[in-house]
């Protein structure tokens, strides 16, 4: 019996999940997300409704992948000179992002699709996030910074930012997020000073 076929990167299943992507965003601006269907979704997309029910097995699975693909980080997060430049940059950026009503329904999304299916969202989104964070982390390093660990930095100030948004607090303000940012470069600086002595 020969080898099964692998599937090749940028082949039809590629093409059909990039179509059925746009789509549903595209249906979400036009109509709001309280209107779309996968046959909806399908007739844009231009396939059938059971090629979305096989790949993704409903409509909850297939909008937290999509939130999961927009959560996706396009580049490098900026350098200005410094971990804590770093840092407080980003945490600015990724604060206002989640904030958002498209960042607040794209994490309603993949932590509705938690548990369900193969696609794990909520967890791809931690490790995209986490990469982003490992990368700065990597960079003040490389510089001979004092820098926290990737951890840290998830327990001390993704946390509170998207907890807050998850649980309907009061979301951060840019004040807190600033805060918090600063406090994970101080407690990494305390901790190499406590180390030399």
């Amino acid at each position: 019996m020969p080898p099964r076929p692998t599937l090749r990167p940028g082949g039809r299943s590629a093409r059909v999940q990039a179509a059925v992507h746009q789509a549903t965003r595209e249906l979400i601006e036009q109509h709001g997300r309280e209107a779309l269907t996968v046959p909806l979704i399908a007739a844009r997309a231009g396939v059938t409704p059971s090629t979305i029910y096989r790949r993704w097995g409903d409509l909850a699975e297939l909008m937290a992948d999509v939130s999961v693909a927009r959560m996706r980080p396009e580049g490098e997060p900026a350098d200005t000179g410094s971990f804590r430049g770093d840092l407080l940059a980003w945490a600015e950026q990724f604060h206002e992002e989640m904030s958002s009503e498209v960042g607040q329904a794209m994490l309603r999304d993949v932590v509705a699709s938690a548990g369900r299916g193969e696609a794990a969202g909520s967890c791809q989104c931690a490790q995209f996030t986490a990469g982003v964070v490992s990368v700065l982390v990597q960079r003040g390093a490389a510089r001979g910074e004092a820098v926290p660990t990737v951890e840290d930095v998830m327990d001390r100030l993704v946390a509170p930012i998207i907890y807050r948004l998850l649980f309907g607090m009061v979301p951060a303000s840019a004040q807190q997020v600033a805060q918090w940012a600063g406090a994970c470069a101080d407690a990494a600086s305390a901790e190499r000073r406590s180390r030399s002595r």
